[in-house]
């Protein structure tokens, strides 16, 4: 498992998917969340503008990453 460092209270899942390299922009994050490919939580998740949290943790195929809040 890998984590994604945010320096804000929260990172919405479209950013974090690019952050973390999964995809290069907003229209290919809409299709990977349309697939259903996504889940945050263990729940599935289409919604690009989802809030994320310290501590929240998504996972797309083989790839799964926690949120975590840096100082």
């Amino acid at each position: 498992m890998e984590t994604v460092e945010i320096t804000d209270t929260m990172i919405r899942l479209g950013q974090l998917l690019k952050l973390a390299n999964l995809v290069e922009d907003g229209a290919e994050a809409k299709a990977l969340l349309a697939e259903g490919l996504v889940t945050v939580n263990g729940e599935p998740e289409q919604r690009r503008g989802r809030q994320l949290f310290s501590g929240d943790v998504v996972a797309v195929g083989d790839h799964q990453f926690t949120v975590v809040q840096g100082g």
